[in-house]
């Protein structure tokens, strides 16, 4: 029972508690490349290399990489609280497209050229889209595949190579003494380039790092590859679902080894570059 002059109910309920310590104020960082954070929760540590509006990803020192929602007070930094935020403002300097090349803002596709790229397979093509899909909009190249190596000389034929009408071509473990390099040898021409990547796959062109995985196994002969991968790793998948999850870790040419960038960069170049015979 209150006491005679006082009532149960004469404090505010909702009043600050003085006695009870402030909560300190949890600040927010701007995102940046290369900002090392720690998730709150799951204490996954890593760097930012790549955020949108509603996510970030973290890369740990083992080259695994972690998606987060971006919340309030989801991430420590420098062991404390703190909420992620994007930046305030873009950065200076040009726009780059994901080859690393300036992008043009809002460019409309150019005329198709009559030279073309060829690659081996619909997943060699959806990565050169990934992240050449920009520049060769720009520049008019279309990209078709060949389904395999086997019919590139009936292919080439048709195609009938010439001045101002070039074909490149990428090839999957163009190697010495391979297959592939037999038959690309019987094409060549100064109106055809075949180049290639050492690879038994294009998937082996992804940096493990961009994968998060150690490495790319290796397959023993006579198991297809792309299934003796899957099964390595211990997805439990179809190989269309695990290209489909390699092929979602890229986003720009640092996702890629340098033996397949340096391979369709020397293709576009072949594509697009003065002829004397031609335009």
């Amino acid at each position: 029972m209150a006491t005679k002059g006082t009532s149960r109910y004469s404090s505010d309920v909702l009043a600050e508690d003085r006695h009870r310590p402030r909560r300190k104020a949890v600040r927010e960082v701007p995102l940046s490349r290369d900002l090392v954070v720690e998730d709150a929760e799951e204490a996954f540590c890593g760097a930012v290399v790549a955020w949108d509006k509603a996510t970030v990803t973290l890369e740990d020192r083992h080259g695994r990489r972690r998606v987060f929602d971006l919340g309030p007070s989801a991430f420590l930094v420098e062991g404390e609280l703190a909420t992620l935020v994007r930046p305030a403002a873009a950065p200076r300097g040009p726009l780059r497209s994901a080859s690393g090349s300036v992008a043009v803002p809002d460019a409309r596709a150019r005329t198709a050229r009559e030279s073309r790229i060829y690659v081996e397979g619909v997943h060699d093509a959806e990565l050169v889209e990934r992240v050449w899909g920009h520049d060769l909009r720009v520049e008019g190249v279309a990209v078709e595949f060949l389904e395999g190596i086997d019919d590139l000389p009936s292919i080439v034929a048709d195609f009938s190579p010439g001045p101002g009408r070039r074909l490149g071509v990428l090839v999957d473990h163009l190697v010495p003494d391979s297959k592939e390099t037999r038959i690309a040898e019987r094409v060549r021409d100064e109106h055809v380039l075949v180049v290639g990547h050492p690879y038994v796959d294009v998937w082996q062109a992804v940096r493990p790092s961009a994968v998060g995985i150690a490495g790319w196994p290796e397959v023993p002969r006579g198991v297809p590859w792309k299934e003796g991968v899957v099964r390595a790793l211990g997805w439990r998948m179809e190989t269309g679902e695990a290209w489909r999850r390699i092929l979602g870790s890229v986003r720009t040419y640092a996702d890629l080894e340098p033996a397949l960038l340096g391979r369709v960069e020397e293709l576009i170049d072949f594509v697009t570059g003065p002829h004397p015979d031609g335009p």
